[in-house]
């Protein structure tokens, strides 16, 4: 139940900043067919997997029994990741979108959770993911969501900041200096 809760609250939360930034004109995107693919796996291990694993028996032969200490820790990485994954949403506002996407008026936004943080809601998508993994007793469908994201990160991380460095220069390198990547104050 919890796995459906965080599943819901992901996409409740993006929605309305989607539709927001949705009415804002991109002005660059660099959106690759590699980047399209990411996201698609994406979408199958943090929603279609779980769901499966959650409702039908078709994987059900590599479940195991949740255990007490990781299914509390699952509750607290999906807390904070829920609450991450909004507060990095809000603070962007209308710059924010799915894609390696520059929009009409884009600004570099360095308050909020992004005064510490440069990639918070890279953080708070593998705090999700974490607790997909933690909560969720199946082999296949829990750490599914985690493989996916670490491919991700791998191969998204470099060229958003390549775009944020060509788009912002000096101002975005500045702010490298003083922010760590996903972890305030250690990477």
């Amino acid at each position: 139940a919890l796995v459906l809760v965080g599943i819901i609250g992901v996409a409740v939360i993006r929605a309305p900043h989607g539709r927001r930034s949705g009415k804002v004109k991109v002005v660059e995107s660099r959106r690759s067919r590699s980047e399209v693919t990411l996201l698609g796996l994406m979408w199958i291990a943090m929603m279609i997997l779980p769901f499966v694993s959650i409702v039908t028996p078709v994987l059900s032969f590599a479940d195991y029994p949740l255990h007490v200490v990781p299914f509390f820790m699952g509750i607290v990485c999906l807390a904070f990741g829920l609450w991450l994954f909004y507060r990095a949403h809000a603070d962007l506002g209308t710059n924010w979108s799915i894609s390696l996407e520059l929009r009409e008026g884009h600004r570099l936004v360095t308050d909020g959770v992004y005064e510490h943080i440069r990639h918070p809601m890279y953080t708070a998508i593998f705090l999700n993911a974490a607790a997909q993994a933690l909560l969720l007793p199946n082999w296949l469908a829990g750490p599914s969501c985690l493989v996916a994201f670490l491919l991700m990160l791998t191969l998204r991380l470099g060229p958003e900041e390549q775009m944020m460095r060509d788009r912002f220069g000096d101002e975005y390198v500045a702010y490298m200096g003083r922010t760590k990547r996903l972890i305030a104050g250690v990477w």
